[in-house]
């Protein structure tokens, strides 16, 4: 669902950027605690995955598109709302700038609807309420399907509504929204499979990840918290996190550099409901701003739509772009959590 510049104003997309550089100025000062340093190579991981995870589109049947993960749940998950944000975010700007996958001007259309929206509203909202009075399988299921769902149906929504407020008039709203809403409604019961198989996955492993990220609260909760204790404010330990680390790295390196080669070759939900109510796949856009946000993207993106240059575009090509993009999203992300420890450190020992 990544949006490009054609579908917005520039006046739009000022506004979404502001919208989301506040919300990430917002979300790195409400982590009050250090996020820990165990908490810095999760986010690294987590972030790697999630770039390899949207690589792969999985086929919707019967409709000619199809559709891959967001990840703002799964990251929300297991690392809490805030981190969770940084995360994904920080795996939007690597997609935009070095592979040319969104647009500048959209980039902040694009952290809000895919990580705004499921990390700081749904999953508060809907995915700890139900696994509030503690996790088990089948909780972390239901709230897995019915957190991405709802988040990818609003998150759908808010693209018709900026190319609403865009004045895009070859996409008008009646038939754009009615296009959007059913595709995305089958891709979000298949993230929420794949995101509820990856949670189960590490609560088997290590239950104090999503303990701990669900004990990082945005609304204040009464009586008892996720983990069935008291809500004194503390979180769970930690404890040891090596192994699904590990898992996980491995799991990326797996996904972005054999499983891409195997993704669907349809569209994606967005590009199939544009095609269908417009009548064609890319729309144009002129103005100076759209050509200087092109011109960035032509001199940063060495990897336009997942393909080194000198390499045929084909499996050889996209492995190698999902192995550089997956570790570029591991640096970025590890890096800003690692900072945020920095700083937060610091001040505590200020204090």
């Amino acid at each position: 669902m990544h949006m490009a510049d054609a579908l917005i104003s520039p006046a739009v997309g000022g506004v979404m950027w502001t919208l989301s550089a506040a919300s990430a100025v917002y979300a790195t000062a409400k982590i009050k605690d250090d996020p820990g340093e165990k908490k810095v190579p999760l986010m690294a991981v987590a972030g790697a995955f999630v770039f390899a995870a949207q690589m792969i589109n999985f086929t919707i049947p019967g409709t000619g598109s199809s559709g891959h993960i967001g990840g703002g749940i799964l990251l929300a998950a297991l690392l809490g709302a805030f981190p969770g944000l940084l995360t994904i975010a920080a795996v939007l700007v690597i997609q935009c700038l070095f592979f040319a996958d969104g647009g500048l001007l959209a980039l902040g259309c694009n952290i809000f609807n895919m990580g705004v929206i499921p990390a700081l509203i749904i999953y508060p909202l809907i995915f700890k309420p139900l696994a509030r009075k503690g996790f088990t399988v089948p909780r972390i299921t239901a709230a897995s399907a019915l957190a991405v769902v709802a988040g990818l149906q609003l998150g759908a929504f808010a693209v018709v509504l900026e190319t609403l407020v865009s004045g895009i008039t070859a996409l008008p709203f009646s038939v754009f929204v009615l296009l959007m809403q059913p595709i995305h409604l089958a891709i979000g019961i298949g993230e929420g499979i794949v995101t509820s198989l990856v949670l189960n996955f590490v609560y088997k492993a290590n239950p104090e990840i999503l303990e701990n990220s669900a004990a990082q609260t945005i609304f204040p909760l009464r009586g008892k918290d996720v983990s069935g204790g008291a809500a004194s404010g503390k979180t769970a330990p930690w404890g040891s996190i090596k192994k699904s680390l590990v898992l996980l790295g491995a799991l990326a390196l797996l996904t972005g550099g054999l499983l891409s080669i195997f993704a669907s070759a349809y569209p994606d939900g967005l590009e199939w409901a544009i095609e269908r109510t417009s009548g064609s796949a890319e729309l144009e856009a002129e103005g100076p701003a759209f050509r200087r946000a092109e011109a960035i993207q032509e001199n940063t993106a060495f990897m336009p739509d997942y393909t080194f240059p000198g390499v045929s575009a084909g499996s050889a090509g996209t492995a190698l772009a999902g192995i550089a993009g997956a570790a570029m999203s591991f640096f970025l992300a590890g890096g800003a959590g690692f900072v945020i420890y920095l700083v937060k450190r610091n001040k505590a020992k200020a204090v």
